[in-house]
């Protein structure tokens, strides 16, 4: 099942299942921005990811002497969203725990995916809600995947302030201590198939809070993640997509201990309390 939202100007569709945005789509050029999701590089859109970012070492956690097994991203983009509120423009999703979801994450939640547009922009935010008597541990991020039609080469990532990119590697899906400075001219990233070659890049941190994707110097859209600390970046070899990912935590260091109360990037809500992150993609 899938619910749309339309403007003057742009359209966008909402799979019910991961409440993932599956089509951002120009009313007067009929362009698609998000990518297709073909399966034979990647069969996902945009999912969303809660309530871990990336992948945990051994794929489980400790939490109260109690070992718990996570897949990597977590399970909200596997399940069914209900809508809670929908007008014109702004839809609200929401996901809350169940037995089963309490058998893999031992707290009670909801997890609010709410869609706005606004002019030539489309805002995502993600409200967690920790419906618990306890303080909950969580991270979560977004994972949309962009279209770039034609030659992959003829894209260009503008930051938004001068940066000093530190990339830090994966092993094995483990974030380690291997750093690479990657540099920009102009504020600039070429995008090249082979800054991929070894996974996503991994941002820890970023002054800038606004990327734009540039075709042949020529904008396409702005890309804006106020208060996400974390980014990544990625796609799959000869892919005619990029995934600019705004996280709220990262995969496990490969020295990770599995207290998922220390876990590096993890939040910690408390109980009866909620938050918000919020992104957005603005049409140029």
């Amino acid at each position: 099942m899938t619910t749309t939202l339309s403007n003057s100007i742009l359209s966008v569709t909402i799979n019910h299942k991961g409440a993932e945005l599956i089509s951002l789509q120009s009313l007067k050029t009929k362009k698609e921005y998000i990518w297709e999701g073909d399966p034979y590089f990647w069969g996902k859109h945009s999912p969303v990811l809660f309530p871990i970012v990336g992948t945990l070492k051994n794929n489980s956690y400790q939490y109260k002497d109690k070992i718990y097994f996570l897949s990597r991203h977590g399970f909200a983009r596997d399940f069914d969203f209900n809508i809670v509120s929908q007008e014109k423009n702004k839809v609200v999703f929401s996901l809350q725990n169940t037995l089963e979801t309490f058998n893999i994450y031992p707290f009670q939640f909801e997890l609010q995916l709410i869609y706005t547009l606004k002019k030539t922009e489309l805002i995502v935010t993600y409200k967690v809600i920790n419906n618990s008597s306890e303080t909950m541990p969580f991270s979560i991020g977004g994972h949309p995947a962009f279209a770039l039609k034609g030659k992959f080469e003829n894209y260009t990532l503008q930051f938004e302030s001068g940066e000093k990119l530190i990339s830090y590697g994966l092993e094995n899906d483990l974030l380690s201590d291997k750093t690479q400075c990657i540099q920009l001219k102009n504020d600039q990233l070429p995008l090249t198939y082979s800054l991929f070659e070894k996974d996503a890049l991994v941002f820890k941190s970023l002054q800038s809070k606004q990327i734009q994707i540039l075709e042949n110097n020529n904008p396409i859209l702005n890309f804006k993640f106020d208060n996400f600390p974390n980014l990544g970046i990625w796609t799959k070899l000869n892919a005619p997509f990029i995934c600019l990912e705004p996280w709220l935590g990262y995969a496990d260091t490969i020295n990770a201990n599995g207290n998922i109360l220390e876990k590096e990037g993890v939040k910690l809500l408390e109980s009866n309390s909620d938050t918000a992150y919020t992104f957005s993609v603005e049409i140029v």
